[in-house]
């Protein structure tokens, strides 16, 4: 059954990257919060700390819509789900507005995402070296491809009143209504360093400031109630929204019972300062699967949560707490005791770093015969792949999109039993697969595959009969 899905939205874009997204998204969402609306945070491309802030905006899951990792027919559906129950969706856009997946044209670009999802899209402009050639820019943008509707432009980095009136006076010559000016504000930057921002979870009281800051900042500066009007003209999508439960299913199975062979299994799932990176769809597949999901942090943390059938390491920043994790002897042990024993684990980038032998020469659990350590150099891009090896994640054949994002290396790179096969746009083999162990650099999207979260969920049921089978036999 095809189903109209009616909500307000925008699309923040800029020309640019470094010319005030996230600046003026975040603060959209948190002043329209303010206001009273349930705002749904969304962010184009696979980028997991900008979301965080978005979360702590609303206080609602920050979601991604990647037209490359979950192909372009998800993009909709994963938006309906997100944005169900709320007054308004504010979607940030990545990179400038037409940039998207090298060689790929539009594919994976915000222009994408915005007319996929029908959105009106507002332009951040950083306007601090120039006045009338502000209007050929807007111009540029707007007339590239006619698909895209360009609502109107946010000024940012205006630096006086005299200023601001050239840019006005400019635009509306160029008929670009101006719906918003925000003056250069340093005070609310937000700290960043070799990947990017300082995720949310590692500057919480500092992090409300600054989110508290931008709101303030977007208020004063920006027409609200002429955003929310651009955001009314929308039309209504049509589609089914993505659903976990209806994902999740096995063949033969009825929703949320992916797992009942074996029962209700623990999964826990790595979190705090040092594992930030993570997909809101992961857990909810995870569930609907059958399984219990428990966040833990390895910083704190000196065990596994109790019953623990099956353990998920995602990405994030484990080189800047390895003295730390590594300190955390007990849990390094329960993690190498639990892999040992077969259980499954399934790890993406920090989480491939924190299973090796060793990080920047600090012990880590030595599930790997593998050391990590930190490089100059940044290796960044979308990856196609294929599994090479049957595992608890995937079945050999298996074929995904991925993103990698790291300044660490790993060596050796891949081990006899490789996790993935890359097919564009190099080919090489990378990570690893031993016993119940999948291990590897490569971030993934499970809505795009949702048979590695079946998979995974029943390999954790699987570990926990079998432990609690062995604890029943014993004398």
């Amino acid at each position: 059954m095809v189903t109209a899905f009616d909500m307000p939205r925008l699309v923040v874009a800029a020309p640019s990257s470094g010319s005030g997204k996230t600046t003026v998204a975040t603060g959209l969402m948190a002043a329209f919060a303010e206001r009273g609306l349930a705002v749904s945070p969304h962010k184009a491309g696979p980028d997991y700390i900008d979301p965080g802030y978005h979360a702590l905006a609303t206080g609602r899951p920050g979601r991604n819509l990647d037209a490359f990792m979950c192909g372009p027919e998800l993009v909709a559906p994963l938006f309906a789900h997100g944005a169900a129950g709320c007054d308004l969706a504010v979607v940030e856009g990545v990179m400038g507005l037409y940039d998207g997946a090298a060689g790929r044209g539009e594919l994976a670009s915000t222009a994408q995402v915005a007319k996929l999802l029908r959105a009106p899209v507002v332009l951040v402009v950083d306007a601090s070296s120039q006045s009338r050639s502000v209007a050929a820019l807007v111009h540029g943008f707007a007339s590239f491809d006619p698909q895209v509707r360009l609502g109107g432009v946010i000024l940012n980095k205006v630096g006086s009143d005299r200023h601001e009136v050239m840019l006005r006076e400019a635009l509306e010559e160029a008929g670009m209504p101006v719906l918003g000016v925000l003056r250069r504000a340093p005070q609310v930057a937000t700290p960043s360093r070799h990947l990017g921002l300082v995720p949310v979870a590692e500057r919480h009281a500092d992090a409300l400031a600054a989110v508290a800051a931008l709101a303030e900042q977007v208020r004063a500066g920006c027409d609200l109630d002429a955003l929310m009007a651009l955001a009314r003209t929308a039309p209504p999508l049509s589609g089914e929204p993505w659903s976990p439960a209806f994902e999740a299913r096995g063949p033969g199975q009825s929703p949320g019972n992916g797992a009942a062979p074996y029962g209700r299994p623990v999964v826990a799932v790595a979190g705090g300062p040092a594992f930030t990176f993570s997909y809101a769809e992961h857990a909810e597949l995870l569930t609907a699967a059958g399984a219990e999901v428990v966040t833990f942090d390895p910083l704190r943390d000196e065990a596994l949560p109790e019953g623990t059938g099956g353990l998920v390491i995602g990405g994030g920043f484990p080189e800047v707490y390895a003295p730390e994790l590594s300190a955390n002897a007990p849990l390094r042990a329960a993690v190498s005791a639990f892999a040992a024993a077969g259980g499954p684990v399934a790890a993406e980038c920090a989480g491939l770093l924190y299973l090796a032998r060793s990080l920047d020469g600090k012990p880590m659990c030595g599930v790997l015969d593998a050391d990590a350590r930190m490089s100059e150099r940044l290796t960044l891009g979308y990856r196609e792949a294929v599994a090479v090896s049957d595992s608890s994640l995937a079945a050999a054949g298996t074929r995904l999109r991925g993103h990698e994002f790291h300044r660490t290396v790993i060596e050796p790179g891949a081990g006899a039993a490789p996790a993935w096969g890359f097919t564009h746009p190099e080919r090489r083999v990378e990570g690893f697969v031993r016993q119940g162990v999948h291990a590897s650099y490569l971030h993934t999207h499970w809505a795009a595959e949702p048979s590695v979260a079946r998979r995974f969920a029943q390999a954790a049921a699987a570990r926990t009969a079998a432990v609690r089978d062995a604890a029943a036999a014993r004398p």
